[in-house]
């Protein structure tokens, strides 16, 4: 069986609101190192992907460039502007994906944690089921609640699990499900959810607790936490 050529597109367009800092969070140092060159390197080193495409903000796109120069990054074959929403990055991304790609898999540019075992993980199972992503079983109890902030509803702990990235598909099922979403006007929460729009079912792969995707304040102090046990 011939080995599948896979292409991961990074997603480094957000603008990290949520952060409060004057700089876009995947440019923000941890061990002295930019979150962003610590989630490409995890894809530059990883044996199970060919290619990558670096999506980037409009401001931030020289930002990417002058990373990809410094780190030297092989496998970067675009960089790329995304657009208003997460989905329209992708799908801008996707577009440019070459046609010898077998497998895409589309990935947080700021989820840095990352490791060879997820990242081919996922690719076997979007080989086996079409489409796949990593995640962990909730540990809190989650509440539904009404536009007052009532809770109406504690579902089964047990059903439900936390999804992370990379999120992993043949290639033909996500330009198909992606085309599908443009068309009717369809706005998912992620990847997994513009496939199962389409009809495609999608595998969940164990991930890890690790695997976070750095978004506060907080997430950088336990980032930085995590990369000095690594390397002690």
């Amino acid at each position: 069986m011939k080995r599948p050529y896979c292409t991961a597109v990074i997603m480094a367009a957000g603008k990290g609101k949520r952060m409060g800092m004057q700089i876009s969070k995947q440019f923000l140092p941890v061990c002295g190192k930019e979150i962003l060159a610590w989630t490409v390197d995890a894809f530059e080193n990883s044996a199970s992907v060919q290619e990558m495409i670096l999506m980037a903000s409009k401001d931030g796109m020289e930002d990417v460039k002058t990373l990809c120069t410094q780190y030297g990054w092989k496998k970067v074959s675009a960089i790329l502007e995304g657009g208003k929403e997460r989905q329209n990055s992708v799908c801008n991304g996707l577009a440019a994906i070459s046609e010898k790609t077998d497998v895409v898999l589309i990935h947080d540019g700021v989820r840095p944690f990352v490791t060879e075992q997820m990242i081919a993980d996922s690719i076997t199972a979007a080989l086996a089921y079409g489409g796949a992503v990593i995640g962990v079983p909730a540990k809190d109890t989650i509440k539904v609640c009404d536009a007052d902030n009532m809770a109406i509803q504690t579902p089964d702990r047990s059903v439900l699990w936390q999804i992370q990235t990379p999120q992993t598909f043949l290639k033909t099922q996500i330009l198909s499900a992606y085309q599908k979403a443009e068309t009717e006007g369809f706005l998912g929460t992620d990847d997994a959810s513009v496939a199962e729009y389409a009809g495609y079912r999608v595998k969940v792969v164990m991930g890890s607790y690790r695997n976070i995707k750095i978004t506060t304040k907080e997430d950088l102090c336990i980032a930085e936490a995590f990369l000095k046990e690594e390397q002690a």
